[in-house]
């Protein structure tokens, strides 16, 4: 299967190969385009190489050949300092374990990203008023009260607390780019549906583009367009029997 250019495209990844040390080729892609404020689903089993393709997205990771352009810059051309800064100024994340800081306040923890990025923290200010005005608008959007749950522990949180806490971090500041790695996979299917409707609504609103990796193809149809990552990594194949 060839991938299909994408108009306006934010992403472009070009006859890219990506293997671990002393490794077989993880992943070899000749080509993968994502528009500007797409919704893509990207599906593909545990050990497929998808943990690994989001590390290259997000400029954690760089190929040993081919070409990684976000937004129009080469990331395999940076350093890693300046991969580092162009992800706190561009790329939001949502994890899997969702990683929030226990020492931190539900506040804290949202605007924690405008500590490494002034570029975001000026366009979270410029929306919002202030950083903590911002954090607690996108708690409201996504269905939380931030003066009820601000004095207790992140760990105190329901997972599906947590979840929002997550994707509020994850979209202060209007990044351009949000990537969430599984997200969903602690949640119940109806949980699922009403919590990605509650995503694309505030990625709708910032004009954010979202990246959405899991295994699940139960969730593709709620999408603009699905994915399978063994459709376009020629080194799919090992990869899945490596897993297997």
């Amino acid at each position: 299967m060839t991938e299909k250019p994408a108009t306006d495209s934010i992403i472009t990844l070009r006859d890219l190969r990506f293997a671990w040390p002393r490794g077989h080729d993880v992943l070899e892609i000749p080509l993968l385009q994502v528009a500007r404020g797409e919704r893509l689903f990207l599906q593909g089993p545990s050990g497929s190489g998808k943990s690994t393709l989001l590390g290259l997205l997000g400029g954690v990771l760089i190929p040993q050949h081919g070409s990684i352009e976000v937004l129009g810059q080469s990331l395999e051309k940076f350093s890693g300092s300046l991969r580092d800064r162009f992800r706190a100024d561009h790329i939001g994340f949502v994890f899997q374990m969702f990683n929030l800081l226990p020492y931190l306040s539900l506040i804290e923890n949202i605007t924690l990203p405008c500590r490494f990025s002034p570029t975001r923290a000026k366009r979270a200010q410029a929306n919002g008023g202030s950083l903590q005005d911002e954090a607690t608008r996108l708690l409201r959007e996504l269905g939380l009260d931030a003066t009820a749950l601000n004095q207790r522990s992140t760990s105190e949180l329901s997972v599906g607390q947590q979840q929002r806490v997550a994707v509020a971090r994850a979209l202060i500041g209007a990044p351009e780019i949000l990537i969430a790695d599984e997200p969903t996979s602690a949640l119940d299917s109806d949980t699922r549906v009403s919590f990605l409707k509650l995503l694309f609504d505030e990625c709708t609103r910032v004009g954010t583009t979202l990246i959405f990796v899991s295994h699940d193809l139960g969730l593709a149809p709620l999408f603009s367009r699905t994915l399978k990552l063994a459709a376009i990594n020629r080194a799919g194949s090992f990869a899945t029997a490596t897993a297997a």
